[in-house]
């Protein structure tokens, strides 16, 4: 049975009630996220943005949001060692999520860079990157699992001193009725692989503080993040330090190059996404 000191501040109910409210304004390696609104910054012009999302992710935690359509979700690499895994779903049909597979294979692309579509398994847009400066992503190993963190690190475990990334992403999942299984493979951005020549995988780390990504919507989203160690990260030691997450609502429902300009595979994702939109009465 635990016990609480006499002197301690949150000996009573109401004692507790004060330290909690105490931390009202306070964070811990985080910035403020509730309201959103008190996160002021603006656009390429000087304009007011509408913020809707602003959080700092600690290494080895996770965060979530419900997005709306053409909302611009930027991260930021804060210290050089992030690496954010992200997995989107339409936020009205969560068994239509993103898929890795079809969205390198379909554009013939393994890297992600600035125009590429992040893809369902429908061929439907969820979402457009918009700006990169980092180019150290992946789309081929995914987040870590518990069991190889427990082989390289001792411990895989959410609340343990290095989490695996799956291990993350399953509990910002069930903040929305979904489950392990829900779960799939997750783009990786801030920590690079490249394949060499031979078939082999190279691990080139990170582009650096700062770097940044961004990526629109193209439809009602939810989106799950967690920052945690890369599984192909060398280091023996579990490395992993925060990712900002500011995200507002844009002009539009799309990266704002006209359909027609498109390659074919991109222009029918978001093709197939429009009509997707205008039979749900979303657009």
């Amino acid at each position: 049975m635990t016990t609480t000191q006499a002197g301690s501040s949150t000996a009573t109910t109401s004692a507790a009630r004060d330290h909690a409210r105490a931390q009202e304004g306070t964070v811990v390696d985080a910035r403020p996220t509730v309201p959103s609104t008190q996160v002021q910054t603006t656009d390429a012009d000087g304009g007011p943005l509408d913020i809707v999302w602003a959080e700092r992710i600690a290494g080895g935690n996770y965060s979530h949001r419900l997005l709306d359509r053409g909302t611009v979700l930027r991260l930021t690499d804060v210290e050089g060692d992030a690496c954010a895994s992200v997995v989107l779903y339409n936020a009205a049909d969560t068994a239509e999520r993103l898929n890795v597979a079809d969205t390198m294979k379909i554009q013939w692309q393994v890297y992600s860079a600035v125009g590429q579509v992040l893809l369902s398994a429908s061929g439907r847009a969820l979402a457009t990157v918009l700006e990169d400066t980092s180019g150290r992503h992946d789309g081929l190993y995914g987040p870590s699992s518990r069991a190889r963190n427990e082989e390289r690190y001792g411990d895989g475990q959410v609340h343990g001193p290095s989490p695996a990334g799956r291990e993350l992403l399953t509990v910002a999942g069930l903040k929305y009725g979904l489950n392990r299984r829900d779960i799939p493979p997750a783009l990786s951005f801030f920590q690079g692989v490249n394949i060499t020549a031979d078939g082999r995988p190279e691990f080139t780390g990170s582009a650096g503080p700062g770097a940044t990504v961004s990526i629109v919507t193209e439809m009602p989203v939810i989106a799950l993040i967690a920052n945690a160690a890369h599984p192909l990260d060398p280091r023996a030691e579990y490395v992993n330090t925060p990712v900002d997450v500011l995200a507002h609502r844009g002009a539009g429902g799309s990266s704002g190059a006209p359909i027609a300009e498109l390659d074919p595979e991109r222009r029918r994702a978001h093709e197939n996404t429009l009509e997707y939109l205008r039979a749900a009465g979303l657009a």
